[in-house]
């Protein structure tokens, strides 16, 4: 009876150890890892690098070259909530005639949220642009359920064609360009490698041993039959 419970605990025994080998061999052969460039983009994961925008250049320096005309045709992802015609009537969002350069919350009669009411100001190109590109980032809180225009272009254009609406207000001027003289000089302000000397090691007189040759030091010559001669010149 001994002898067949030790049989089948060994076979028992044997088996375990045979399974757990075989799952580290197999985990170590087929073990896969995160590739260097995605395929495809994977729900939950971030690549490197993700949420670093790059700084976009000012509204003014796409407005210099806004069409209007364009700006209309882009108009009409909001005509399912705006109108834009003088007198026209509030619909889901207001009517937007003569709205650049208007307070913000200007329209009589229209039930703003607080986000937008308490946030102030005027529509200036730069703050429309904002509240275009991302109304809740400009608005935490806000109704308004729009992703917002991310092609900067597509902006300009736009607040052109809002412009032309019971609105006149003067194209800012375009940003100033940097100079070659002002680019190196900002070069020359930065400190290069090489200019950063080392520290170098502060000395403690009384730590520090002499070398032969300092005065009064060990190995320093002998002055003290001297000092009579000098007197007696």
């Amino acid at each position: 009876m001994d002898d067949r419970f030790n049989t089948i605990a060994g076979w028992v025994l044997g088996g375990g150890i045979v399974l757990l080998g075989a799952s580290l061999i197999t985990g170590e052969y087929f073990k896969a890892e995160r590739p260097e460039t995605m395929g495809y983009p994977i729900a939950g994961v971030v690549e490197e690098g993700a949420g670093e925008e790059e700084a976009e250049p000012p509204i003014a320096a796409f407005l210099q070259t806004a069409d209007a005309a364009a700006g209309e045709a882009v108009f009409r992802k909001c005509t399912a909530c705006h109108t834009i015609n003088q007198g026209g009537a509030n619909n889901i969002g207001p009517n937007l005639w003569g709205t650049m350069g208007a307070p913000l919350g200007h329209v009589a009669g229209y039930n703003y949220s607080d986000a937008l009411r308490s946030k102030g100001g005027t529509w200036t190109w730069e703050a429309m642009s904002d509240w275009l590109r991302s109304p809740r980032t400009f608005a935490p809180g806000t109704k308004m359920t729009f992703a917002g225009l991310s092609d900067p272009q597509d902006r300009a254009n736009l607040l052109a064609y809002l412009n032309a609406q019971g609105s006149n207000l003067p194209l800012p001027a375009p940003p100033a360009a940097e100079t070659p003289a002002e680019a190196a000089a900002e070069q020359a302000d930065m400190p290069g490698q090489g200019d950063m000397a080392e520290p170098q090691p502060e000395l403690d007189p009384a730590t520090t041993p002499r070398t032969p040759g300092t005065v009064g030091g060990p190995g320093a010559p002998d002055v003290s039959g001297r000092e009579g001669q000098e007197k007696g010149q």
